[in-house]
């Protein structure tokens, strides 16, 4: 275990699905956990698994902005755009000594569900693939032999409306699974 900022501890697990909000510090949490991974040994790389397309202006200033601040908090993680085949990445990429982010499965959910994209990239395989594609990323997410680390992002205002409210309210708790976890609770 690590420290990790305001007396939490942050510990690496085989595999980690990270949610909430944009802006919530998930993508924050993954660098976190790439960097303390790879400051636990000179042996050990990570990988980031960028699911994001650049169709506009303003996805392309984004992703540039996210590749800059990540090169400066994480500057010994590689990167691979990967909008679609997680599990060929994963497959490949994939070792013992290789911490994988993937960051996020909203975006790569949204490469195969959105239509629209098929005219931006001639390779695309029909959307109504998803579901074998679903299926073949758990079961090769199943057999990564390193830790893998899964981002999930929503809206931007949502992420900033929760931090906002949790600091306004005196409760602050997460569901998850159907399960509840205390965020913040009164003194």
């Amino acid at each position: 275990m690590l420290a990790w900022g305001r007396g939490m501890t942050l510990s690496i697990a085989r595999s980690e699905l990270i949610l909430g909000g944009q802006k919530s510090g998930k993508s924050r949490r993954a660098e976190a956990l790439a960097a303390a991974w790879l400051a636990a040994s000179p042996k050990h790389g990570a990988l980031l698994i960028a699911t994001a397309q650049a169709h506009d202006e303003e996805m392309r200033q984004r992703i540039a902005r996210h590749q800059s601040d990540r090169a400066g908090r994480v500057p010994r993680m590689q990167t691979l755009e990967e909008p679609r085949d997680l599990a060929g990445a994963l497959a490949q990429h994939g070792a013992p000594d290789t911490l994988i982010v993937v960051d996020c499965l909203t975006l790569w959910l949204t490469q195969w569900a959105m239509p629209v994209a098929e005219m931006f990239d001639e390779k695309r395989a029909p959307a109504h693939d998803w579901p074998a594609q679903a299926a073949l990323f758990f079961e090769v997410l199943a057999k990564t032999p390193g830790p893998v680390v899964l981002v999930r992002a929503f809206v931007d205002a949502l992420g900033l409306l929760n931090q906002q409210a949790a600091q306004a309210c005196e409760r602050v708790t997460l569901m998850a699974a159907g399960l509840p976890l205390t965020l913040k609770d009164p003194p």
